[in-house]
């Protein structure tokens, strides 16, 4: 029976979603390389397999240029973080903002640097509301 589709990408395609994040358009040769840096190591016709499933996703768009072709993504990293991050406080923290931000500060290597910022969001957030 196969997998039903994640409305959300899957780990290789969010690892070629933040290469091409980092800079765009790159050839699936170009994306094979930094993948390859990262210490995941695939074959061209894994990628451009990938890629091309990605395309049809609406994940990536695709220009011919010269014999290859390059690659751009569609989807912005701050919406799918946006997308993943509410279905992952919808399905496992049951909508509680309260609960997820807890877990996180709990289990999270959280240095003083990221604790200042998170109080300046949390401060701002709390104006916002009281506007």
């Amino acid at each position: 029976m196969a997998r039903p589709a994640s409305e959300h990408p899957t780990e290789l395609e969010l690892s070629i979603l933040k290469v091409l994040w980092q800079a765009a358009p790159k050839t699936v040769d170009e994306v094979r390389d930094a993948l390859a840096a990262a210490g995941r190591e695939l074959t061209h016709s894994s990628v451009i397999t990938i890629m091309n499933i990605m395309v049809r996703k609406k994940y990536l768009k695709r220009a011919k240029k010269g014999r290859a072709f390059e690659f751009t993504p569609v989807l912005e990293a701050e919406t799918v973080g946006q997308s993943m991050v509410q279905d992952l406080l919808s399905r496992v923290f049951d909508g509680s903002a309260h609960s997820l931000v807890l877990q996180l500060l709990e289990t999270a290597d959280v240095d003083s640097e990221e604790l200042a910022a998170i109080r300046q969001l949390i401060n701002r957030k709390a104006k916002e509301l009281n506007q």
